[in-house]
């Protein structure tokens, strides 16, 4: 089945093509909640909320774009609303005196597991603000915006997070290239 064929049989509501949606795309979409959500059994919700979403949504789609893109975006959009119930991200860190290295690409040099494992040890904060960014492909300004945080504290909690993941890093001797 296409993608174009699976995208029409969901607006449909053929069960077999909503089977056949969920079956493709889940197990990544878990993988991008998991990044987010700490409890594996609360991003299989999320997961499963985002994917319900997908299916009743699915006329908003224009056949713009990356219809996985679509579908990653509402999953993004799902562990950020999780998280906004749960976590302040309203924390103010001062950025004047943090001393910015080279951006380290930890996301090459690490099995995906491992990546996985690190952020999970990464506060709530952190873990959020580097995803988004580093993984994501978001910019501070949008980031802010998601989060309801200025821009600056976008950038410190980024800045805070790589530095912690490069202790991390060295905590478990995983060799750093940076």
């Amino acid at each position: 089945m296409t993608e174009k064929e699976l995208i029409d049989g969901v607006r449909k509501e053929n069960r077999k093509a909503q089977k056949a949606l969920y079956d493709q795309y889940a197990p990544k979409m878990l993988g991008i909640c998991r990044r987010y959500i700490k409890d594996i059994e609360i991003a299989e919700d999320i997961m499963i909320e985002g994917m319900y979403k997908v299916m009743t949504k699915i006329h908003q789609y224009t056949g713009e774009g990356n219809f996985e893109g679509w579908i990653r975006r509402i999953m993004v959009n799902q562990a950020l609303m999780e998280l906004r119930k749960k976590h302040n991200f309203h924390l103010s860190i001062e950025t004047s005196n943090v001393e910015i290295k080279s951006a380290v690409t930890i996301q090459n040099e690490l099995e995906a597991q491992d990546i996985l494992n690190l952020l999970e040890k990464l506060p709530t904060g952190y873990r959020t603000v580097f995803n988004l960014y580093v993984i994501e492909g978001y910019k501070h300004r949008e980031i802010a915006e998601e989060l309801g945080i200025s821009i600056n504290t976008s950038k410190s909690q980024l800045i805070l997070a790589k530095k912690r993941m490069r202790s991390l890093i060295a905590e478990n001797q995983i060799p750093d290239v940076g």
